[in-house]
């Protein structure tokens, strides 16, 4: 026993010398001494670096010739310098009947938002080009000025440009407490042309200043109860039209309108006129069954984009050839042709009329800018290219200032229900087939985090790609569950860490 056990002592002390001597030596890391501490000046001028210049914008300038840092300062005002010369005419197809489509969408729309803002139909128009031939005579409105500036100066290649739902009320309401439009007309007119004015000046000045990670402190809870707040408000006071009553209140909020709705059924249902509700009642279901059946087949998006100008064409037919108008149903009616004047002398520069259009020029601009931020933003991350936020304040800033020297009112981006299916294309590379998202250093998390997650994951499932999450605290973890994230994900994406996570994975991965 001693004897074989000797051997095997002399067997396992040269096997292990053999492999010490084939091992790297181990080092040992030790924490270092932290650096002195820097001045009260240069703390501040880093903080001051780090908060407005942390994309370092003028690194391209380094080391360039003056023609060539010219060229690059107008690149940087001026985008289309740069993807102009990368064009191609095989991408000018798409584009016109994209912008054609949209272009069509948008007419009915636009008029639809100028009356949320108390403003006629052609100030809606003015916002999206169009020509048309009416009484033998080509004319086109100066509707293309804010889009045209936002096409050489904007950076996202995903959103239309003109008037908004929650805008157009937030500037109608806004107006309507200044000056009443249905008596004085014109002046609500010059007050809005003021706070277009304002609204493009706070937009342009927070680009210019790089002041745009304010907008980053406006929480997703705080944005969506907005928007839903004022999709509330849109539909109650379009129960006016809808159900055709004449007398309404001017009041928003929900009980002053059910008030008024109630008070025409007092005093009989012959203030409703039935023609109007049939119509809209009719085209109201069409519209959400054609966006039902996009919803459930990708392959007919194409149904609930053409729905709406589907439903001008008809409904303006039905309302043309039975003369509906004689029996109560309201029509937009005829309105202004021709190229509208200029509106620069229509803005206030001085006395009350102008503090009063600073002021709500400030809300809408900030509110119009968090909107066209966010939806670019979102395109931007799921098509991989990127937006400089700054630089979109400053488009759209200065859209908004020359549109109120040309009779518009504020507009901003925004998405529609027309848009074109991402394509990924792969090559011979081995594709990544998870992200993995380590969770501890997050210690708690709101619905802002949340819904970042839900973007991220949305975005990587379009290129096939499975979001993992690995080491949530209890209090993150506990949130994810009961927001539903958890859910959306699967169970079997979450893990107690990144080595759990990384093993159960590779087995997956293996062919």
């Amino acid at each position: 026993m001693s004897g074989n056990g000797v051997l095997v002592d002399d067997e396992a002390s040269a096997i292990s010398s053999h492999r010490h001597a084939n091992e790297k030596p181990y080092v040992v890391y030790k924490v270092g001494a932290p650096n002195p501490k820097q001045s009260f000046f240069k703390e501040f001028k880093f903080t001051l670096k780090e908060t407005f210049f942390n994309d370092d914008p003028f690194r391209a300038f380094k080391n360039q010739s003056k023609l060539r840092k010219l060229l690059l300062g107008i690149e940087a005002v001026f985008p289309i310098v740069d993807w102009g010369r990368k064009y191609k005419l095989s991408m000018f197809k798409g584009d016109l009947i994209s912008g054609l489509t949209i272009a069509t969408l948008c007419i009915p729309q636009d008029i639809g938002y100028a009356r949320l803002a108390n403003l006629d139909p052609q100030f809606g128009l003015l916002l999206i080009y169009r020509s048309l031939w009416c009484n033998a005579k080509l004319h086109a409105d100066s509707s293309f000025v804010p889009p045209l500036i936002y096409a050489m100066m904007g950076s996202s290649r995903d959103i239309a440009i003109g008037p908004v739902a929650v805008v157009s009320l937030l500037l109608g309401t806004l107006l309507q407490s200044e000056i009443d439009h249905t008596t004085h007309k014109h002046e609500y007119q010059r007050l809005a042309f003021t706070a277009t004015f304002f609204a493009g000046v706070t937009q342009f000045v927070l680009g210019f200043f790089r002041l745009g990670f304010l907008i980053d402190f406006l929480s997703h809870a705080a944005i969506v109860g907005f928007m839903a707040g004022a999709a509330i408000t849109i539909s109650l006071q379009q129960l006016k039209s809808l159900l055709g009553i004449n007398v309404f209140t001017k009041k928003t909020d929900v009980v002053s309108v059910m008030k008024s709705v109630w008070t025409n059924v007092h005093h009989g249902v012959r203030n409703w006129n039935w023609e109007t509700i049939l119509i809209g009642v009719t085209f109201l279901i069409f519209l959400l069954l054609a966006k039902y059946i996009g919803k459930k087949s990708k392959k007919l998006f194409w149904i609930p984009a053409i729905a709406p100008l589907i439903s001008v064409i008809v409904s303006t037919s039905c309302v043309y050839i039975t003369h509906a108008e004689r029996r109560g149903v309201k029509i937009v009616g005829s309105f202004e042709k021709g190229i509208n004047p200029p509106s620069l002398h229509e803005i206030h520069f001085t006395g009350s009329y102008m503090m009063k259009g600073l002021r709500i020029g400030v809300v809408a601009g900030m509110i119009a800018l968090t909107e066209a931020v966010a939806i670019g933003r979102t395109f931007a991350a799921m098509k991989d290219y990127h937006l400089d936020g700054n630089r979109e304040m400053v488009a759209l800033g200065t859209m908004n200032v020359v549109g109120s020297m040309t009779s518009c009112y504020v507009a901003t981006g925004y998405t529609t229900a027309y848009e074109e299916e991402d394509r990924i294309n792969e090559d011979n590379r081995e594709r990544i087939r998870f992200l993995i998202v380590e969770l501890s250093p997050v210690t708690d998390i709101d619905t802002s985090g949340i819904h970042a997650l839900e973007d991220l994951y949305k975005s990587l499932q379009k290129r096939d790609i499975q979001l993992v999450v690995a080491n949530p605290g209890q209090v993150v973890l506990d949130k994810l569950h009961s927001s539903g994230f958890v859910k959306t994900v699967g169970e079997d994406a979450v893990f107690m860490t990144v080595g759990d996570a990384v093993f159960t994975l590779g087995h997956i991965s293996e062919p």
